[in-house]
């Protein structure tokens, strides 16, 4: 399979269904935010979004523990951190349509076997190819690359919008997943998420294009040769991003993504440790599963309400200082989660959900917005492909270390306090990074 061939920023679009540059209709770029909203959206909520859903009827039916149960969702995450590796360049050559095309097909082919799932090597298997594979050529890895190459001077908006399909997945997923595990048994539930992932993913796959300069067009929409006010201000910034863009191996060499791979990675191990255990968490502290799924939507409209907080301050506020407060946040929502498990009082646990799902919304804009700010446009798919892998090995041995946790111990506490230090701990270093110095000095930014 070949690259498709850049036209010249010049020359007018060829036909592949993109609207034309003149007369101006919408930016395609637009497109592809939905796109990822949708991508996202079916990502997570294939995922650690209904994690939780699943724990207690899946291990109560055929004889795990919860430490059992969580081997598939986290042996899922080190096979995606491998994929990732090799993904990445793949978005930057070919672009994420026949990546989002073939995870839709893994998605709903293991999602169908997953429902007829009798022993525990089977569930990881079939959870490393669904989360592991499937996350890595639908979620946020392919999509916000993929916006990152489509935006500069609007990135911090267009990602902040298109990771709002995570925050919905938080807000639907949990209460429909919840009332159709209990309603109809969780292998009937997980064949009726093979036809829903298909369903979402492939149309999403179709809007999907690599890059703006393959259709004659330019980052954030502007008009090629634009050389009056804010389409020349925009072209500028461009080019400066183009001539400080970081191969992987240069960025393999700077301290900044070391500092980053360790901030995001304690972020995803606490966040995903409390997504898989939030549910069965808030059940052995009294509550009901129905109040646990509910504690999980409000974690998503948190999620949701955060984006055009984090989106408006990118434009104002340096990105590090935004993703220190982010899990800062987040750690005092499972502070306050502690707290009121102790108090049994539920409109407090919504607070620290409430709490949490604000940090965990800044999660997605953020990182992705500094990976693309500190090390550039052209190579971002290689250079968060080969961070992945660290990053998700960190993510996953969170739900292992919580399920190891509550099956010697009886409780969530201890480990949960322990999610609270990491947070801050990734606060810390993501507040250390800085971002490299510039390669070269820009090109004359021209048409």
């Amino acid at each position: 399979m070949s690259p498709e061939p850049a036209a010249p920023v010049d020359d007018e679009p060829r036909s592949r269904g993109l609207p034309a540059a003149r007369p101006r209709r919408i930016f395609w770029g637009w497109y592809i935010v939905v796109g990822a909203v949708v991508a996202q959206f079916a990502a997570m909520g294939a995922g650690g979004a209904i994690a939780g859903v699943f724990l207690r009827p899946m291990t109560e039916d055929l004889g795990w523990t919860a430490a059992e149960y969580t081997l598939g969702g986290s042996s899922a995450l080190l096979l995606g951190g491998v994929a990732g590796f090799v993904v990445g360049p793949f978005i930057d050559r070919y672009g994420a349509r026949p990546l989002m095309l073939v995870g839709a097909c893994v998605y709903a082919i293991s999602f169908f076997a997953m429902s007829r799932v009798e022993e525990l090597w089977q569930f990881i298997a079939l959870s490393m190819i669904a989360g592991g594979a499937g996350f890595s050529m639908v979620g946020p890895l392919v999509v916000n690359a993929t916006l990152s190459k489509w935006f500069v001077v609007r990135r911090g908006w267009a990602v902040a919008l298109g990771s709002s399909g995570i925050s919905l997945s938080g807000l639907i997923m949990p209460l429909a997943m919840t009332r159709i595990v209990d309603s109809t048994g969780w292998r009937d539930a997980y064949a009726i998420l093979a036809l829903v992932m298909f369903a979402i993913v492939v149309p999403v796959a179709l809007v999907m294009r690599r890059r703006p300069e393959d259709y004659g067009l330019r980052p954030d929409g502007v008009e090629p040769g634009a050389q009056a006010g804010g389409g020349r201000t925009a072209a500028e910034a461009q080019a400066q991003d183009a001539a400080n863009s970081y191969t992987r191996g240069e960025a393999l060499r700077t301290p900044a993504i070391w500092l980053l791979i360790i901030g995001y990675g304690l972020n995803v191990m606490a966040l995903t440790a409390v997504l898989v255990h939030a549910i069965p968490f808030m059940t052995d502290n009294g509550f009901t599963r129905t109040e646990a799924a509910l504690a999980l939507a409000v974690n998503g409209g948190a999620n949701l309400s955060s984006k055009f907080a984090w989106g408006y301050f990118l434009q104002r506020v340096h990105v590090r200082y935004l993703g220190a407060t982010a899990l800062s946040i987040g750690a005092t929502g499972v502070v306050t989660m502690l707290v009121a498990a102790q108090l049994g009082a539920l409109p407090l646990m919504f607070l620290g959900f409430f709490f949490w799902g604000f940090g965990f919304g800044g999660t997605v804009p953020l990182s992705e917005f500094i990976w693309a700010k500190y090390f550039g446009r052209e190579h971002i798919g290689a250079v968060r492909g080969v961070a992945a892998p660290f990053t998700i090995a960190f993510g996953a041995l969170g739900p292992i270390l919580g399920g190891l946790y509550f099956d010697a111990v009886g409780s969530y506490d201890g480990v949960f306090a322990a999610f609270v230090v990491a947070y801050l701990t990734g606060a810390l270093a993501i507040l250390a990074s800085r971002e490299p110095p510039p390669k070269r000095a820009p090109p004359e930014a021209s048409g």
